[in-house]
């Protein structure tokens, strides 16, 4: 099939997931096989733009990574209409330079793999008129509009291991153990796999919690002869005091937190009942290693698409899956914002855990 694109470039951005390397083979793939497309891979995400960082990327290039976790490109943090800075030796922005790499590389558009902050610079590269595609990569679940993400299925049951493995701990010793998962704005992997690791409690950053209202729960099951809890706390949980602070002066007393705040939890926990409490913080655990079957079928998907998308000139879009559709949704529409969990009580995931007797420390 012939199409208007004939080349185009690549790029993974922000914090890498189980899934990218996948996606990049089922883009590429589909564009040399489908379409006779000319991949140029982009290393580091927009950093390699404005460096100008870019090399082919042939059939040979993207064999045998379909099971590889991380990204073969590379990948950073960089927003390049975020504080910008003129290049002393180029004399030009970050923006500007990645305009003058796209023009370069005779690329007719490029795919943006990543979250929240990369499809929002994203939609800002194509409201300066390049032709972009984004997919929709992100452990936290939070991308609006897409029902579900890459990477979440693969992080998800690395948590819900975790907590597994946990319990028998807490069991033995008769602790409380704080489980603190990934989210930050948002708790999708903390409630997912709270439920899916039968936790007593679970922290949202949607719904802030009380620690007495923990401390009755933990100690309610102490009465009835349960000699240990287990706590999964999302990394941005918040107290009721903190949920009245402005924006600002939240995340100032956040950074002065000397741990991060399965600690602190766990620190109240104990001054609030007596009881020994125990942390693990998953961290980057979440993140690394061989993506689930699940996440490797979900990123496959979504770069196929995007490779029709290219031919299709559906340019300005993120592919995203609704309703188990592969759409395209504007990316103007996603930019700067962040999916949270419905905290209204009909939502069915907190309807379970509250059927179930779990406590969101409200």
């Amino acid at each position: 099939m012939s199409s208007v694109v004939k080349k185009f470039g690549i790029l993974t951005s922000g914090g890498d997931a189980p899934g990218l390397n996948s996606a990049i083979r089922a883009v590429c793939r589909t564009a040399i096989i489908q379409y006779g497309m000319e991949p140029v891979g982009v290393k580091n995400g927009y950093r390699g733009m404005v460096e100008d960082k870019c090399v082919p990327l042939g059939a040979d290039d993207i064999s045998g990574i379909l099971t590889h976790g991380g990204t073969i490109l590379g990948t950073s943090r960089d927003k390049p209409f975020k504080n910008p800075e003129r290049n002393p030796e180029t004399g030009l922005f970050p923006v500007e330079a990645i305009k003058e790499t796209y023009k370069k590389h005779k690329m007719d558009a490029l795919v943006c793999i990543g979250g929240n902050g990369t499809n929002t610079t994203a939609s800002l590269l194509a409201a300066e008129g390049l032709n972009i595609i984004g997919l929709p990569k992100t452990i936290d679940n939070d991308i609006v509009k897409t029902d579900i993400t890459f990477g979440f299925h693969t992080a998800l049951d690395v948590a819900t291991e975790a907590i597994d493995r946990i319990h028998t701990t807490a069991h033995s010793h008769s602790r409380i153990m704080v489980i603190e998962v990934m989210g930050h704005k948002a708790g999708w992997l903390a409630l997912y796999s709270g439920i899916a690791g039968g936790a007593d409690v679970i922290l949202l950053p949607e719904i802030p919690y009380d620690i007495d209202s923990i401390a009755q729960c933990v100690m309610k099951r102490r009465d009835a002869g349960k000699e240990f809890s287990i706590v999964v706390v999302a990394e941005g949980a918040l107290s009721r005091d903190e949920s009245l602070l402005p924006k600002k002066e939240l995340k100032k007393r956040r950074k002065m937190m000397p741990y991060s705040i399965a600690y602190r939890v766990a620190h109240e926990l104990e001054e609030a009942t007596g009881l020994v409490s125990r942390v693990t913080v998953l961290g980057y655990l979440q993140r690394g290693g061989t993506p689930s079957s699940q996440d490797r079928v979900l990123s496959t998907q979504f770069g196929v698409a995007a490779a029709h998308f290219l031919a299709q000139e559906k340019f300005g879009n993120l592919v995203a899956m609704q309703n188990n559709d592969i759409v395209p949704v504007p990316l103007s529409e996603i930019a700067g914002k962040v999916k949270n969990i419905p905290v209204k009580p009909e939502y069915s995931m907190i309807t379970a855990g509250r059927g179930l007797g779990t406590c969101f420390g409200d």
